[in-house]
């Protein structure tokens, strides 16, 4: 439940001569088929960057389009499938949605940032622009059956060491089934790293984008 302000913090620490895409998830019923149209908004072959929910849908573009995905980011994610939730879904369609709780926001940050009122305001206020039927589409969102092995790009996967929603194993299972992966792990952050620590997030991005992404 996060729009694309996700990156604002984040984007103005990257290189100027990088030419930065954002792309809002298109609807679909599984993550194979949001990967497919998110392929086709990408002009040509890039390094792609998926966090959380965009892990899944990056994951699945990087192994059904290989000649899109030059190199591949994958943040706060994970490898564990997961099919649609349904009884939340219809628990969601009836109720009066007001943006994601206090205490779910929360648990997506660090214990440092847990009562951070200005960071907390600005997740509310995403999920809010993103409302009601996003969390249902979200919450019934099929994730499972996504490629692995089929993945053959450079690779790098971000966790966080207070990721309460995302555990570092999930990440270390993920450098174990592809191939060329590289694990990186941002120290006090939580769930929200491009929020809660963008300026390591954007470092540890440029700098193994250095050693394998082809200028």
């Amino acid at each position: 439940m996060l729009d694309d302000a996700l990156w604002d913090d984040l984007v103005p620490l990257l290189p100027a001569a990088w030419t930065v895409q954002r792309i809002t998830l298109p609807r679909g019923r599984t993550v194979h088929e949001v990967a497919d149209a998110v392929a086709s908004q990408l002009d040509g072959p890039a390094m792609v960057l998926g966090f959380s929910m965009g892990g899944y849908v990056a994951r699945a573009l990087a192994a059904a389009h290989p000649q899109l995905v030059d190199a591949l980011v994958l943040v706060a994610t994970s490898a564990r499938e997961q099919g649609p939730s349904t009884q939340q879904a219809n628990l969601a369609g009836r109720a009066v949605f007001k943006g994601l709780s206090r205490s779910a926001i929360q648990r997506s940050l660090s214990t440092a940032h847990a009562e951070d009122q200005a960071l907390i305001d600005r997740v509310h206020a995403m999920s809010l622009r993103l409302g009601h039927e996003a969390f249902v589409w979200q919450s019934a969102l099929d994730r499972s059956g996504v490629a692995l092995h089929g993945i053959a790009c450079p690779t790098l996967i971000v966790a966080a060491d207070q990721d309460r929603l995302r555990s570092i194993e999930e990440s270390q299972e993920l450098v174990d089934a592809i191939d060329d992966a590289e694990l990186e792990i941002v120290r006090g952050a939580g769930h929200l790293i491009p929020l809660e620590d963008p300026q390591t997030l954007a470092g540890i991005i440029v700098e193994w984008a250095g050693r394998h992404v082809r200028s």
